[in-house]
């Protein structure tokens, strides 16, 4: 029997659902990542650090909601708070002083964090940083580095996966392509030479390395980039999304003493349900901000919606 006959065998419940999954959703997944051969297993319930498939089967989770679950599948605070939370309402389609007071939490531990604001997913809070940097430079091109994943969004398929110029999706414009540079990470001479032709915005990375860190940043790097980037008054964007709240209280950029411009959150900042953030230094994080002056809040202001 191979591995993968002994797995159907096993999972019996999972390969019905998977053909359910099928007919109804386009691939069977509602994520990319979960495309897994045969199929993929299918979670029943989680507790700390357990789960259990709908086969019965019990494992032991290293993955943690794609990293975001650090206190662990239903933490009674997390339960407690949600639960609370649901009996007041869920879209209120308003302002709320929980955003207040979360937004005062991340700016008192994450270093760069004068101002926060809230989005949907890491994927939106990397969008927004794109477009504040490009917005208050004035540039329009972003610096990747290869292998450092900020995203699906058009303005971030690339420069993911080798071959590192093919954008990790179809039907993404050349025109958007065009405005990514992509760099060899842990080389700060191609930076550099990069950065001396004036046209880029911003630099935005994985503070650990590519790939959640399986690529590490080598010593020194974080501190070169940053007085490089200063140099060039080029935005440093630390994409937070994996590193966040984990390294240090702070994130990556506490515990390596390296502070950016702007820094981007996701699940993590929400107690593993969806949700993200930006936050950053005041003067970049205003250009989202009404003035009452209509030449500024229509044609200068970074605009931001969603729910």
């Amino acid at each position: 029997m191979t591995i993968q006959e002994e797995f159907r065998a096993r999972h019996p419940r999972a390969a019905a659902l998977a053909e359910r999954a099928r007919a109804a959703i386009p691939g069977g997944i509602t994520h990319d990542i979960r495309h897994l051969l045969p199929f993929p297993v299918y979670i029943e319930r989680a507790r700390g650090t357990r789960k259990w498939d709908v086969d019965g089967h019990e494992y032991v989770d290293y993955w943690m909601g794609h990293g975001a679950l650090f206190l662990g599948h239903c933490h009674p605070a997390v339960v407690s708070a949600v639960q609370e939370q649901v009996a007041r309402g869920t879209h209120l389609g308003a302002s709320h002083e929980l955003e207040i007071r979360w937004a005062e939490l991340v700016n008192r531990l994450v270093p760069c964090a004068e101002l926060t604001r809230f989005t949907m997913s890491g994927t939106e809070a990397t969008h927004l940083a794109m477009r504040v940097a490009r917005a208050a430079t004035g540039r329009t091109k972003i610096l990747k580095l290869a292998g450092h994943f900020h995203g699906w969004h058009d303005g971030a398929a690339v420069g993911v996966n080798p071959p590192y110029e093919v954008p990790m999706s179809a039907g993404i414009p050349g025109a958007t392509l065009d405005q990514v540079v992509i760099c060899p990470p842990n080389d700060i001479k191609a930076v550099e030479l990069a950065l001396e032709r004036g046209d880029i915005a911003a630099v935005i990375l994985e503070p650990a390395g590519g790939q959640s860190g399986t690529t590490p940043t080598i010593p020194g790097y974080l501190q070169e980039l940053r007085a490089l980037t200063t140099r060039h008054d080029v935005v440093l964007i630390f994409d937070e999304v994996i590193t966040g709240f984990r390294y240090a209280p702070g994130g990556a950029q506490a515990y390596f003493g390296v502070t950016p411009d702007l820094t981007t959150l996701a699940k993590i900042v929400a107690g593993g349900l969806p949700g993200g953030a930006l936050c950053g230094k005041r003067e970049l994080m205003s250009m989202l901000a009404f003035r009452g002056d209509p030449d500024w809040d229509r044609g200068h202001r970074v605009a931001h919606a969603g729910t």
